[in-house]
């Protein structure tokens, strides 16, 4: 326990730094909005492209991963959706609750692996990015369409192309087209884009703590609650469930269950805001999740034996 403490506590201790110089305004808030843009184009593309054009993909379960990963997806999904009669909140509000089950935290999830799992966990979790990214994006876009008070209902072609220019999604599959290309990392490119790609943990983990809300959280209800052990909870044990069904090796079950354990994305926000869905429960979900998972990510960590 004190080693994966040790481990995860600076990811967290990041979180909460960034928590702390907006709130005592160390640096102007103009800062913050570019930062997440430097992180979310930039840095983050360099580190999933450098690290799955070196990866040896070829020593992977890629079908058992991919089976794992979007059948959680997939079945929370449609747990929340069994669950929309008894939740009783307005179609805005449950439209933030499907964002709530299904997105994940890419910047925590890819310092968790970094940490825990070293070089081959943050292989397999680049791999999850991949899988998931455009699948939660056409789910809470569509979500958003149909519940949220909103006149704008992307088109499928609209919807696809938007979530093909995903930069994320991008990098992993350039990087995996260098992989199985046999052209790897490029000699001066490839270790500009690595030294690159070391920044995006820091600052991204800064970006989120910075993002929270904790006037959003202490409004959270039921809801709220409901998601936070949907998501935290529920979700990886649906996928510890897969992963043992599937037979996959250790190092690759944990990285699946730390992706599925992890705490909403604050994009989820923009989402919501931009196509009518409630934002206000959305900032709700996004802080409570990620303060939830400062404890319940050690714990499954604790029970996935990883260190």
């Amino acid at each position: 326990m004190i080693a994966i403490l040790s481990a995860l506590l600076p990811t967290f201790a990041l979180i909460v730094l960034g928590y702390v110089l907006r709130q005592k305004k160390f640096l102007p808030d103009a800062f913050w909005p570019g930062a997440e843009k430097l992180t979310y184009f930039v840095t983050f593309p360099a580190l999933l492209f450098s690290n799955t054009a070196k990866a040896d993909l070829g020593s992977l379960p890629l079908l058992g991963i991919t089976s794992a990963m979007l059948g959680t997806v997939a079945i929370c999904t449609v747990l929340i959706m069994v669950l929309k009669p008894v939740l009783k909140v307005s179609p805005a509000a449950f439209s933030s609750l499907v964002q709530g089950a299904i997105r994940p935290n890419t910047y925590i999830g890819l310092a968790v692996a970094a940490a825990l799992l070293g070089a081959s966990g943050l292989t397999v979790t680049a791999l999850c990015v991949a899988l998931v990214v455009p699948t939660v994006n056409v789910i809470s876009v569509l979500a958003c369409a149909h519940w949220g008070d909103n006149d704008r209902t992307p088109g499928l072609l609209s919807l696809l192309r938007d979530v093909s220019k995903n930069p994320l999604l991008m990098a992993c599959v350039l990087g995996s087209l260098f992989n199985v290309a046999g052209i790897g990392l490029p000699p001066v490119i490839g270790p500009f884009l690595e030294v690159l790609g070391r920044s995006a943990l820091p600052i991204g983990l800064l970006a989120v703590g910075a993002g929270l809300d904790l006037t959003a959280a202490r409004n959270a209800g039921l809801p709220v609650g409901v998601s936070t052990l949907g998501k935290l909870i529920i979700s990886p044990a649906i996928a510890a469930g897969l992963c043992l069904l599937l037979g996959l090796p250790s190092i690759e079950s944990a990285a699946v269950v730390f992706y599925a354990a992890l705490p909403c994305s604050a994009s989820a926000y923009v989402l919501a805001r931009l196509m009518g869905g409630d934002a206000q429960m959305m900032a709700s979900i996004i802080t409570v999740h990620t303060l939830v998972a400062i404890i319940t990510m050690p714990i499954i960590a604790v029970l996935m034996h990883v260190v």
